[in-house]
């Protein structure tokens, strides 16, 4: 059996949970085995329902209370580990999944396989897989033995798919906690105050870097996001210069994005910023040096200066929309 960590927001399935679970299933055929899922805290009961739509039948429920406690995640994680024979533990790659799954490896003794984008195989209990290093930047073909194995699953590695089962199980546990397992937990919880579309989520993202010039120049990329029902981001050198918030920032040590089109302006394409953009599924890039590593990287690249070139689609987008 494969059993799969669930990252979710007040009972609502992060996406990079269901690409898991993808990946999950996708291995759980080679193993001709199941896939279940622990969902942990106040509201996890609410994924029952969304799990069972992307195949899975039995759910392992752990209604431990707010605040979030990586370390009595983790205690729940090996509470059905250790009482089922697993094949694999699988988690989301994003920062609570890492966090509980290194706590998870660390309890079980057990080596664990970190952002991996693809489980080729599985031979006798060796699996075959590549997974990023460098934050991104390096694939690495690796073989990880023994049982279970434990992997994250790297961010928009794979398309998430629809699987639906008819009955779902909901089976709930009681794992015993240990005052230490609450030594860390999470103070406070401070929403974003940006609005529209989520950058994590947006299917068209307009990013910006140093070439917008300031501030106030990111009113065009506003308005062109604005036209494609996308949403603004940036740089680093953006959020560094207090031009966009930090929750702008697309790269390593921001937000990865996976959208169907990304549109690059003024920026020159540093590793950490393409880290960040490397799910994306087309890049067009605006930019005046020919010789940007994001150009080189480009689906599509238009070499212009962006403040002639952003207006001028604006405005085509306008006119064909009139027209409409």
């Amino acid at each position: 059996m494969i059993l799969v960590l669930v990252d979710h927001d007040s009972g609502r399935l992060d996406e990079t949970t269901l690409e898991t679970l993808t990946v999950a299933h996708a291995s759980a055929e080679m193993l001709d085995t199941d896939v279940e899922a622990v969902a942990i805290g106040e509201d996890a009961r609410s994924t029952v329902d969304q799990l069972g739509q992307h195949g899975v039948g039995r759910v392992h429920l752990a209604p431990l209370g707010d605040p979030y406690a990586p370390g009595a995640w983790a205690a729940s994680v090996v509470h059905v580990a250790q009482s089922a024979e697993l094949d694999a533990v699988m988690a989301p790659g994003t920062d609570r999944g890492s966090e509980v799954m290194a706590r998870v490896a660390a309890r079980l003794g057990r080596p664990l396989a970190a952002q991996c984008t693809e489980i080729s195989a599985v031979d006798d209990g060796v699996w075959h897989l590549t997974r990023q290093r460098w934050g991104g930047s390096l694939l690495e073909e690796a073989e990880l033995d023994g049982g279970p194995a434990l992997l994250t699953i790297a961010p928009h590695a794979v398309a998430p798919a629809q699987r639906p089962v008819e009955n779902v199980e909901a089976e709930e546990i009681q794992p015993m906690l240990a005052e230490t397992d609450r030594a860390v937990q999470l103070s406070e919880h401070i929403e974003s105050e940006a609005e529209g579309v989520p950058l994590a989520d947006a299917r068209v993202v307009v990013g910006g870097g140093r070439g917008v010039g300031d501030a106030a120049n990111f009113n065009i990329l506003e308005e062109l996001a604005d036209l494609l029902g996308g949403a603004v981001g940036g740089s680093r050198v953006v959020t560094n210069n207090g031009w966009r918030p930090h929750d702008d920032q697309i790269g390593q040590t921001g937000t990865r994005i996976a959208p169907d089109l990304y549109i690059a302006c003024g920026i020159s394409g540093a590793i950490q910023h393409m880290v960040g953009c490397a799910g994306a599924k087309r890049i067009l890039a605006i930019n005046t040096d020919r010789d940007a590593p994001i150009v080189e990287r480009a689906d599509y690249a238009v070499i212009g200066d962006l403040h002639e070139v952003v207006p001028a689609i604006i405005d085509e987008l306008k006119n064909t929309k009139g027209k409409g």
